[in-house]
């Protein structure tokens, strides 16, 4: 068995300037502050291994030390992370899982050194969290018993183990668990819908469930695609494109071909769903964003024994005509306290995509939150005008009286 032996310098460099102390879009500034050198050795040492989890010319390296703001210099199975302290214990502990990956002969690629930057990232913010929180040792130790039980938050599929990235996706994958209706609520690329099937896979396989119904709004993204040719499913297939893609990579292209023969995965358009009760059924609502109120009350009225549903969607991108709300946004206030009922609310921060998604999604809030300020502004200002015109109004019909 592998073991991992770490040896520590410190390296003290006082400055005036401000530097980032965080990572991730996360930072702060601080007046003086101090450099961390951490010196961290691999064993066993293994060529192989070494060359996997550093990549062609250091590819993967260079991809930790752009993200985290790190320095990274390595000779053989030792290696020097040189930066802020937070991200120094961050890299480390990133450099550790990598090697450990390499252990079964698994190729690193570009992806998976993203994704364990994600979660460590992830494993700092929960950590910063809890440290500003710190609740009762009788508390603390509970929910360790609870929430720090990995093996509970693998989900076992037959051709994959799917598991969680980040305390969010943990908490998203238990609510499904433990609730009959769940919302996954927030940005795309934060796995709502790839773990929503993986959850629905592992029900399945265990015989928890006898069947899988795949749904979706046949709404066009902004655009009139016309007449669609073939039966209904053949209509609706390139609506669900991603929650097949996400079934053919869990149980593979022949078998869900089968289970869709069967019936065993059905997919439905949400126009279709009037009338039905779904009994011992798992349900995935995805682009919730786009149903109608009327549509959200009726799908989730369809919800019978023995059933789990989870909706998803992005309340950024709702594509209904002008004028039409939207009933994730509704269900999202009317059912927030109702018992059976979780909601899970993903940030820009959740995102296990390319991180180029993740800064798209944070500029495109930026914007919207300061085209809130500017309407706001404009709208005081307008009042204000109002306000002003009225009573000028008012002073002259008063001294027309006086004259």
């Amino acid at each position: 068995m592998d073991c991992l032996k770490i040896n520590t310098k410190f390296v003290f460099n006082w400055y005036t300037l401000p530097i980032f102390t965080a990572f991730g879009g996360l930072f702060s500034h601080y007046m003086t502050s101090q450099n961390l050198s951490q010196r961290l050795v691999l064993e066993p040492e293994n060529p192989q291994r070494l060359a996997n989890l550093c990549g062609r010319l250091n590819e993967h390296l260079k991809q930790i030390e752009k993200r985290l703001l790190v320095k990274i210099k390595n000779r053989g199975s030792e290696f020097m992370v040189t930066g802020a302290p937070e991200a120094v214990k961050s890299t480390s502990s990133i450099i550790r899982q990598l090697y450990v990956m390499t252990q079964n002969s698994q190729n690193l690629a570009p992806d998976n050194i993203h994704m364990a930057i994600q979660e460590g990232i992830n494993i700092a913010a929960q950590e910063n969290s809890t440290a500003e929180n710190t609740p009762s040792t009788e508390q603390t130790a509970g929910d360790n018993n609870e929430d720090n039980n990995d093996e509970f938050l693998i989900l076992r599929t037959p051709k994959a183990s799917v598991k969680p990235r980040g305390q969010n996706q943990n908490n998203y994958v238990r609510d499904i668990v433990r609730h009959d209706i769940n919302f996954g609520i927030g940005p795309a690329g934060t796995g709502k819908t790839y773990l929503a099937v993986a959850c629905a896979v592992e029900a399945l396989i265990k015989e928890q469930i006898s069947r899988i119904l795949l749904v979706r709004p046949a709404v066009e993204a902004g655009e009139k695609l016309g007449f669609l040719p073939g039966d209904l499913s053949q209509k609706v297939d390139p609506y669900l494109r991603p929650l097949y893609d996400a079934l053919y990579e869990m149980l593979g292209f022949e078998r869900v071909g089968r289970l869709i023969e069967k019936n065993v995965i059905e997919v439905a358009p949400l126009a279709y769903m009037r009338g039905r009760t779904l009994n011992n059924a798992f349900i995935i609502l995805d682009e919730s964003q786009n149903t109608t109120t009327s549509q959200m009350k009726m799908f989730l009225t369809r919800i019978g024994f023995g059933s789990t549903a989870v909706i998803t969607g992005d309340v950024t991108q709702i594509d209904l005509p002008k004028g039409a709300g939207s009933g994730l946004v509704q269900a999202s206030k009317i059912l927030e306290n109702v018992d059976g009922v979780s909601f899970t609310y993903f940030k820009s921060r959740d995102v296990v995509r390319h991180p180029i998604v993740q800064q798209v999604v944070e500029a495109y809030d930026a914007h919207d939150r300061q085209s809130i300020t500017e309407l706001n502004s404009e709208s005081s200002s307008l009042q204000n005008s109002s306000q002003t015109s009225s009573q000028t109004k008012e002073s002259d019909r008063f001294n027309e009286r006086d004259h």
